[in-house]
């Protein structure tokens, strides 16, 4: 038997989905995309002495600003705390949020919200002043630790601490830079967040990197993402491939500098796809022919984007591990265009 109105029933009951591209149509109208980014972690979001906002998350917003709206700088970086950021996402105050988060099933489930692919995969990890004697966890059985509300650490320190039958005691506070004074005070006996961001704290800290030690072990996976709300698919499409685009420009030795010329070298799938020849992609996304090719130029590819701010070429020096290509053993690949 046909129900010839379920449709308007579900609707109805479930709400009217929005229709495909009305977040990118009001980013458009207002000529400015709002993107959600930390209070200050170096390599991935901080603003510099001009103002200027800088890192590998910070490049990502202007990659996909490039992308939709055809210039890099039409970004409004909006700087949250960990535990106000989905709010901000949920209230449309921002359009993005690319801000060190976890992709993880509750968060999507839960919140309605959709992680479009990984940016940078890391670990939960601990740092412990050098002078202390610590170099593993177990050293740490009766330790206080900082720990930043409204991540997932917080979980993990609980469940790491039940199963390893450690006596730790949480000390929760609402934002790293806040964490990182804490236990810079001696307030706490160490410090858990993902294990690039330690690095990035210890970089200004009193006594240099070498006052403090990340200790060696891993207490998580920690896929981190880019962040939308999720009834615009399209949306959700286009910052995936502008990511996947990044990618994919690495594995095929498309750089910033060399864009044009080896672009015209590709063709296939590849090179239609980033020289902007495949109209019938862009439209169907929503996005300018030439979206690739302006993310492209206007940050270079994935591999561009880490050196330069987490990389050799930064003052950070994380090894790539599990961020580089997967020809190269690491996990990243583009999938398929065709």
């Amino acid at each position: 038997m046909r129900w010839p109105f379920l449709p308007l029933l579900l609707a109805a009951v479930l709400g009217a989905p929005a229709h495909a591209g009305q977040v990118m149509d009001s980013i458009k109208a207002r000529g400015e995309l709002r993107c959600g980014v930390s209070e200050g972690i170096p390599g991935f979001s901080e603003a510099d002495a001009g103002g200027r906002w800088r890192g590998l998350d910070a490049d990502f917003c202007r990659a996909v600003a490039a992308a939709l709206l055809g210039d890099a700088e039409k970004v409004a970086f909006v700087p949250l705390r960990a535990s106000t950021r989905f709010p901000a996402l949920q209230a449309r105050k921002i359009d993005l949020l690319v801000r060190n988060t976890t992709w993880t099933l509750t968060r999507e489930a839960f919140l309605q919200v959709q992680f479009p692919a990984v940016l940078f995969y890391d670990g939960q990890a601990f740092m412990v002043p050098a002078s202390s004697g610590i170099d593993r966890l177990a050293d740490l059985a009766q330790a206080s630790v900082c720990v930043v509300k409204g991540t997932t650490h917080q979980g993990n320190l609980a469940d790491y601490a039940r199963l390893h039958g450690l006596n730790w005691q949480p000390l929760v506070i609402d934002s790293l830079p806040a964490a990182m004074q804490a236990f810079l005070a001696g307030r706490c006996q160490a410090l858990t967040a993902d294990s690039a961001q330690l690095a990035a704290m210890r970089l200004g800290a009193p006594g240099g990197p070498q006052a403090f030690l990340i200790l060696p072990e891993r207490i998580s996976k920690e896929p981190l993402a880019p962040v939308v709300a999720g009834e615009d698919l399209q949306w959700v499409s286009l910052v995936r491939w502008v990511l996947h685009v990044l990618v994919l420009a690495e594995e095929y030795g498309v750089t910033q500098a060399n864009v044009d010329a080896r672009v015209a070298e590709l063709g296939g799938a590849t090179g239609r796809l980033l020289s902007g020849e495949d109209r019938r992609l862009a439209q169907a996304l929503g996005a300018r022919d030439d979206w690739a090719l302006r993310a492209l130029k206007a940050v270079g590819n994935y591999g561009e984007l880490y050196e330069r701010n987490l990389g050799a070429a930064s003052g950070l020096h994380i090894e790539r591990g599990l961020n580089r290509l997967w020809r190269d053993g690491g996990l990243l690949y583009a999938p398929p265009i065709d």
